[in-house]
This record gives C-alpha cells, sequence and structure tokens, in this order.
C-alpha cells in the first residue's frame, strides 16, 4: 500500500503545480497595478512578525482513502486457487514469478499466469536391436554304378554307410557339449545359455587334465582346458607355433580339378599325341566345405559403464570320427593298405585372440590448456538390447560308387566324385559410434563355435580274372580340417571400479536434467572433446553369436578291375585309380569388438570363463557291402564299345557322373523347419 499511497501524492503535487501556473496567468493583467507611495503607511516588517499560531492536529500520512483488492490467479499445470492474500504476500510471489522471466499483466486484472516448466533434458531414439539367424543345408546322393564289360555285376547295397556316418555323430557328442543349444531371441533364453555354460565351464575346471587324454586306442586325442591361452595355436591339443595353411594340405583332386583360366597369349594350344591307352578312373575328390565369418561392433564406443553383471564366455568345441579302413587286392599294386599308411590327415585348430583398438592417433593438445567437454547429447533405450547372430551350416553328402572297370584300347576317363558341396555366410554389423554408453542392467556377451567333420571311406579294389597288376591305386590322401578362432577387441585392460559421477549422470539422464554432471568434465579419457554423446540402456544387453557347422561325407567306393577282352590289342595299358583325396573342411571366425577403447567400469561382478574342446576319433569299421535285393543303385551308367574295339583310331571314352554342384540348394523334408526352429 505505501506504493500506492506514494503514487498518489505525486500525482496530487503535480496537479497543484499545474494550478498555480494558471492563477499566475489569471494574474497577469494586475500586474500594472501601482505599488503603496512614499507618502503612504509604514507597513510592518513581515519577517520579524512571527503570528502566535498554535494547532492540536496530528500530521498523518497521505491517505486518498481508496481501497485496493488484488484480483485472482491461476497458475496453468497446478490445481486452480484463489489468493485471497494481503498484497505483500503477493509481492513476494510476483517477484519469484519474475525471475523466471514470465511477462506481468497489470495489477488488478483477472488474467491467468502461465507457468512453464523447468528446461528438460531432450532425448533421442538409439539404435534397436539386430538379430540374424542363418540356417544352410546340402543335402547330396551321389551313388553311381559303373559296369564297363559285358557280364553282370550285381550293385552292393550301401544303406550301412548311413548307419555308420549315424554312429559316429553319437560318438562325436562327447567332444560338441553345446552343439545342442537352441536359438533364442530372448534375454531369459540367453541368460539360461550363460548358466549352462557356466556350469559345464566350472564342472570342467573341476576335473580337467591338462592334456591330451586317450583313454581308447581309437581316440586320438581328447583335449581339454578352461583356460586358453590368448594368441596361442592349438593343433589337436597341442599349442604349436604357427597356424597351418590349408592350402599346403589339400589334396590334389585328380580328374576333379577345376580347370585353369586359358591363357591370353596367342600361343598355339594344338596337340598332336596319339591317342593312349589308358584307363583312369576317379571315383573320390569330393570337397565338403563350411565357411562361417562373423564381424560385430554393436556399439562403438570408447568408454563403457555396465551398472549390473559382466558375463564374458568364450567355448570353441572341434570333433571329427573318420574311418578309412581299406581293402587292396594283393594282386594290385597299391600306395597304401590303411589310413594311417595313406597320410589321412585330421587336423583340429582353434585360436582365441585378444586385442585392444588402436585408433588414430592425432596431435596431441597443448597440456598447459586442456579441454573438456562442456554439454552432451543424449540417446536412450528403454529396455533389454539384443545382438544376435546364430549361423547354423549342414552337409550331408553320399558318394558311394559301385564300379566295374577295364581297359579298351583307348584313352578313358571316368569320373564319379568331384562333387562340390560350400556353405557360405559372412556377417558385418556396423553399429553406431558413440562416445560412452551406459548400461543400466547386465550384459551377456556369448561366443560360441562349434564343428564337427564326420568322413566314412572305406573303400574295396578287387581284382578279377587274368589281370595284369600294373594298376596304380589311391585310396587316402583325405583331409579332415577344423578351424575356429574367436578375437575379442576392446576387453583385454582391467575392469574400473564404477566411480560416483557415472552414477550421477546415469541419474542426471533418468531425470532429465540437461546439465551436464560436472565429473563427465574432469574425465581424462574425455579430454580434447568439445561435447560428449551418450547412449543409455536402461535394460540388459546380450550380444551372442553362436556358429555351428556340421560336415558328414560318405565316400564309400568299390572298384573291381576286370581283365580286358582286348589284352592282344592293348598292351602296356596304364590304369590309375583314385577313390580318396577328399577333403572335409569347416571354417568359422568371430571378431568380437566388445569397446574401442581401454576403459570400461562395472558396478557388479565380473564373470569371465573360456573353454576350448578337441577331440578326435578313429574308427577301424570292418563292415562288408552286401549286394542289393533288387532294383539298381541310384545312377546306372554303362560304358562298353564293342563296335571297333581295335587299337588306337578308336574315340576316346570319358564318362562324367561327378561334378554335381550344391550350393545351399537342399532343404531338410520338413519344409517349414527354417521357420519354426
Amino acid at each position: 500500500m505505501h506504493i500506492e499511497k506514494i503514487s498518489e501524492i505525486i500525482a496530487h503535487f503535480i496537479g497543484l503545480f499545474e494550478m498555480t501556473t494558471d492563477e499566475m496567468r489569471l494574474r497577469a493583467n494586475y500586474a500594472e497595478g501601482a505599488g503603496p507611495g512614499a507618502d503612504g503607511p509604514a507597513l510592518p516588517d513581515q519577517d520579524a512578525f512571527t503570528a502566535a499560531f498554535s494547532s492540536d492536529l496530528q500530521l498523518k500520512d497521505y491517505d486518498p482513502g481508496i481501497n485496493y483488492k488484488s484480483g485472482s490467479y491461476e497458475i496453468e499445470f497446478g490445481p486452480a486457487r484463489h489468493f485471497g492474500r494481503v498484497f505483500e504476500e503477493s509481492l513476494e510471489k510476483l517477484a519469484a514469478i519474475a525471475g523466471k522471466d514470465i511477462p506481468l499483466p497489470h495489477f488488478g486484472d483477472p488474467t491467468d499466469i502461465v507457468l512453464t516448466d523447468e528446461p528438460e533434458l531432450t532425448v533421442f531414439a538409439g539404435p534397436g536391436s539386430a538379430i540374424s539367424h542363418v540356417l544352410q543345408v546340402n543335402a547330396l546322393y551321389d551313388d553311381d554304378y559303373l559296369d564297363m564289360t559285358d557280364g553282370v555285376h550285381a550293385p552292393r547295397d550301401t544303406s550301412f554307410v548311413i548307419e555308420q556316418l549315424a554312429d559316429f555323430s553319437t560318438k562325436a557328442e562327447i567332444f560338441t557339449p553345446f552343439a545342442s543349444l537352441h536359438r533364442t531371441d530372448t534375454y531369459d533364453g540367453a541368460l539360461k545359455i550363460a548358466e549352462d555354460l557356466q556350469n559345464y565351464i566350472r564342472n570342467a575346471r573341476n576335473t580337467e587334465d591338462s592334456g591330451v587324454a586317450s583313454p581308447d586306442s581309437d581316440v586320438t586325442h581328447h583335449f581339454v582346458t578352461t583356460e586358453p591361452m590368448d594368441d596361442k595355436v592349438y593343433v589337436n591339443g597341442k599349442v604349436e607355433a604357427d597356424i597351418p595353411v590349408l592350402d599346403d594340405f589339400l589334396p590334389d583332386r585328380g580328374l576333379a580339378k577345376l580347370p585353369e583360366e586359358p591363357d591370353d597369349s596367342n600361343t598355339s594350344v594344338e596337340q598332336d599325341d596319339p591317342s593312349g591307352n589308358s584307363l583312369d578312373v576317379t571315383a573320390g575328390a569330393n570337397l565338403v566345405v563350411n565357411v562361417a565369418s562373423v564381424i560385430n561392433t554393436g556399439v562403438i564406443t570408447s568408454v563403457s559403464a555396465v551398472m549390473g553383471n559382466y558375463h564374458q564366455i568364450d567355448a570353441i568345441s572341434q570333433a571329427f570320427v573318420y574311418s578309412d579302413n581299406d581293402e587292396i587286392a594283393s594282386a594290385l599294386h597299391s600306395s597304401g593298405h590303411s589310413a594311417e599308411e595313406t597320410g589321412t590327415i585330421a587336423k583340429n585348430i582353434a585360436v582365441f585372440e585378444q586385442s585392444t583398438f588402436e585408433a588414430s592417433r592425432h596431435a596431441e593438445p597443448d597440456s598447459a590448456d586442456p579441454t573438456f567437454p562442456n554439454s552432451w547429447r543424449v540417446s536412450v533405450i528403454d529396455g533389454d538390447v539384443s545382438f544376435v547372430q546364430w549361423i547354423e551350416q549342414y552337409h550331408f553328402v553320399t558318394d558311394n560308387d559301385t564300379m566295374t572297370v577295364t581297359t579298351s584300347g583307348s584313352e578313358a576317363t571316368v569320373l564319379t566324385g568331384g562333387n562340390t558341396s560350400i556353405n557360405f555366410s559372412s556377417f558385418f554389423q556396423m553399429g553406431l559410434q558413440y562416445d560412452l554408453v551406459i548400461f543400466g542392467g547386465n550384459v551377456l556377451d556369448i561366443n560360441s563355435i562349434t564343428q564337427v567333420s564326420l568322413l566314412y571311406d572305406n573303400d574295396w579294389v578287387r581284382a578279377e580274372g587274368d589281370l595284369d597288376p600294373g594298376a596304380d591305386l589311391q585310396t587316402g590322401n583325405n583331409l579332415i580340417w577344423n578351424f575356429a578362432s574367436i578375437h575379442n577387441v576392446g576387453t583385454g585392460g582391467p575392469f574400473e571400479a564404477m566411480p560416483d559421477y557415472m552414477v550421477d549422470t546415469q541419474k542426471a539422464i533418468e531425470d532429465r536434467d540437461p546439465n551436464m554432471p560436472e565429473g563427465l568434465s574432469f574425465d581424462v579419457d574425455f579430454q580434447g572433446y568439445a561435447g560428449l554423446d551418450v547412449l543409455y540402456i536402461t535394460g540388459n544387453l546380450y550380444d551372442m553369436t553362436i556358429i555351428k557347422q556340421v560336415s558328414i561325407l560318405g565316400d564309400s567306393d568299390d572298384v573291381t578291375q576286370a581283365a580286358s577282352t582286348i589284352l592282344e590289342n592293348n598292351p602296356d595299358a596304364t590304369v590309375t585309380i583314385d577313390t580318396g583325396s577328399n577333403a572335409v573342411v569347416n571354417i568359422a571366425e568371430i571378431v568380437d569388438y566388445d569397446s574401442f577403447g581401454q576403459t570400461t567400469y562395472l558396478a557388479g561382478q565380473l564373470y569371465s570363463d573360456a573353454i576350448l574342446i578337441q577331440g578326435g576319433l578313429v574308427e577301424h569299421d570292418t563292415t562288408q557291402p552286401q549286394p542289393v535285393d533288387d532294383g539298381l543303385a541310384n545312377e546306372v551308367i554303362a560304358f562298353l564299345d564293342n563296335d571297333d574295339p581295335a587299337g588306337g583310331d578308336s574315340a576316346d571314352g570319358v564318362i562324367n557322373a561327378g561334378h554335381d554342384f550344391s550350393w545351399s540348394s537342399t532343404h531338410p523334408a520338413d519344409v517349414m523347419q527354417a521357420m519354426v526352429a
């Protein structure tokens, strides 16, 4: 009220001044009057005159007598209230509101005052989950029957090969305990897989026997370690200095070898060579290959903070089972009579690697004046985030050939093998880059590779009749190759304790506080940054890469070399028979970028486990083939040229029943398996 009174007083006196001016103007005409004369009466001295004046009135402050009543105010985003209070209290409220830069209406107007909220942190949507399931299945049946004579030779029943391979698969399960993992898209399912792996590793650690164990004479090696060394090469349970090179061990496929590219030169490619007298038979030379490569960056960050627990599990299990027990007729010359002598090679190769991402180096800032971030941009993902790459590759190839061959006086080549079956899968995930990633829950980081190779290559090479024993035979020379590599980038250094300012950062994001916590502005990891790009995941992160490769090859060949009925016309015939030279190859590689820096803060517990299982089994199966009851084999190929059997002018014969290429084109019997599995 004092302000109002003062205003009224000022207005009152301004009005009086104006009235005085007007009165002086009205008196302008009286200025011509004459003053008192000299002879007039003397007037009393006014200055010396003191009037006798007294008053009993008390001087008080000016009061115009106007009663003021403040109006009512309603504040938006709050309950409506009527402020019927004294004006002094209203001034205090208005002073507080004035600090928010809110324009106020004139006093007394019943106008609502709109109040805005405190400034909030603007958050952006983060990247979503990425889940991929790949299932590749190849099934190839190439059981051939060939008779180059005019006799009758019953085809054989090859069902025993499939039965033996099924038995091999059962025996390989002891080396591959993780082959039964089932695909999942949920955090509970991923947690169940992590718990199963951890329990198995814990039990293996309690009963571990570091070294190569041979409980059975047929077991080449059974190696288990729960502490595989980084950057070391494990080959059949032993540490080697270097990784073997696949090209150095691949067998020569002979007739099945792919043709070379033609030369661009103008050199003549004509040959002037009379027709030879030879027989070249290739019943093996099959190539079965699984290749899987996964490079996962997920979320690229230099600094990460995990508010829960961190589970890191790496597991590799490799197994091979094969039988190469050949029977060679004594009348024939063979390069070997058993799998050991023919040099069948089987290798399980595993590598665990650990490294830290080396960022490109820039010019170092002036240490006297370091710069730190003073602003931030925040992205938020509500709930769990999953990065799942699940790859399963299967091969089932049978090439059980039954042949009766003989020389014909000309150059003849027979290819009933040479099948090529390939599964290839490559996955590269490039995530978004952030300076800081905060995980509100747990982190599950699981990498698992399972490889199984099964080979049945029991061959029978027989001689019939009066036979020249000059044949060159190759029944072995097979290769089994399992190679697995897991390379983790960014988690090599120790985890650090969670600092308080990281907890404050999480709380600031949840409260939508626009002010960046002061601790981030002095973190040495962020020196040189003008601002920070932050990702906050409120739930859990599960990053799983599972690769399962199974290659099964049955190549049981039965070749009978019959005596030629035209020996007088084909002296010095050259016979070459190859029933081996098969290659079963599994190659898998995982490169997992867990972090692009050296700092990972952890508030919970760290669970880091790794396991390597390698096993090999050689079977000496003695099952003898039996003739089929009725009917013919899958393919019946007859080659006999009796029209003109004489000498060198007869045309060369070429039979090619191989080169069947299967490139992920076969589906399982259950056509819905790929969708519902």
